[in-house]
């Protein structure tokens, strides 16, 4: 039995509660927020021992594990005292503010040879995983050129501020939701390593950019265009897509569905010469508690699988945020 807690009860914080309390291999020993009135809905609602301190609940809960899903301006020194003690960590993302601190992070964890992971959830898409397995497998010939987007409806007014209009509480479209797609960007490709030039346009927004347009390119030499943009109205949701271009081909892959096409055939199973398309029912993995999607029960399935020591820890480890940290410094220096 794995003894997790959880530290910041907001949106995603219950969320990663909700899908934990549906393991029969996991117990939830604590639950830390600051506000009293979500404390004490829990307490009461859902029996859950609760503190306003998450160093009294780590002192009395004694959790192998802990969920961090407080504003990232915290994570630094939260997670920092956690991988001291030797606490498994799931983070929220981005991981920290500045990718020094996430370095420093990685270090630590090895160190003390604890699980960590990050809470980029695409990477747990059928379609996407299937789309790095192809990219992996060198069927489109060389990948000359990328594209990686994501539109969507969260800011479409001027309105009083929250932390998404303030940078220094990890605000803003890049940090909150380029970063989703340069993650995937890095993983199916490989690390972002140059920016030839990048526009962060606020649109409604004071403090922070609304939108993020920067050309990159990669450490294995491939090119090509992020485009994010949080203040588009005619999505329903957020949406991302990844394009690859290649030598021998093309694909195309969001949440719903992968297409590609092979100029040849090729010794790929289940591909054939043309235009392929598969849906995420024929791609995604099934879960045992599903909420809100299975990309979020499947990441923190793998976190809990992998804090208990069956599975390695390979997937959205501190490493891999870190190189995207890293990116998104250097696609804010290029700005400038």
């Amino acid at each position: 039995m794995l003894k997790i807690a959880l530290i910041g009860a907001g949106k995603m914080g219950l969320s990663h509660l909700s899908i934990l309390g549906g393991y029969a291999d996991t117990d939830i020993v604590g639950v830390c927020d600051t506000s009293k009135m979500v404390t004490d809905f829990l307490t009461k609602q859902g029996n859950f021992k609760c503190y306003s301190d998450y160093t009294k609940m780590l002192l009395d809960a004694k959790p192998d594990a802990v969920v961090v899903a407080v504003p990232t301006k915290f994570h630094y020194s939260i997670i920092k005292d956690l991988l001291e003690k030797k606490i498994h960590v799931f983070a929220e993302k981005p991981f920290c503010l500045n990718y020094q601190q996430s370095e420093e992070l990685v270090t630590l964890a090895a160190k003390n040879n604890v699980v960590n992971q990050v809470g980029y959830h695409n990477k747990f898409f059928g379609t996407f995983k299937e789309a790095k397995k192809i990219a992996d497998s060198g069927v489109l010939g060389e990948i000359y050129h990328f594209t990686g987007e994501s539109y969507g409806p969260v800011v479409l007014k001027k309105k009083a501020e929250t932390w998404r209009s303030d940078p220094s509480e990890g605000g803003g479209c890049l940090l909150d939701y380029a970063s989703h797609v340069i993650d995937l960007l890095n993983d199916i490709l490989s690390p972002v390593i140059a920016s030839k030039g990048t526009l962060l346009k606020s649109i409604y927004s004071g403090k922070v950019e609304d939108a993020v347009y920067s050309l990159l390119e990669m450490e294995k030499g491939q090119s090509g265009v992020l485009s994010v943009n949080w203040s588009d109205d005619t999505y329903r949701k957020m949406s991302t897509t990844i394009t690859l271009v290649g030598t021998n081909g093309k694909l195309v892959a969001d949440a719903n569905e992968l297409k590609v096409y092979f100029k040849e055939d090729n010794a790929l199973n289940g591909y054939s010469k043309g235009w392929n398309v598969k849906y995420i029912t024929d791609l995604q993995e099934g879960v045992d508690f599903y909420l809100r999607g299975e990309e979020f029960s499947a990441q923190m399935n793998y976190f809990v699988k992998a804090a208990s020591g069956k599975v390695p820890n390979n997937i959205n480890n501190f490493a891999s945020a870190a190189k995207t940290d890293k990116a998104i410094s250097i696609i804010k220096s290029s700005s400038k």
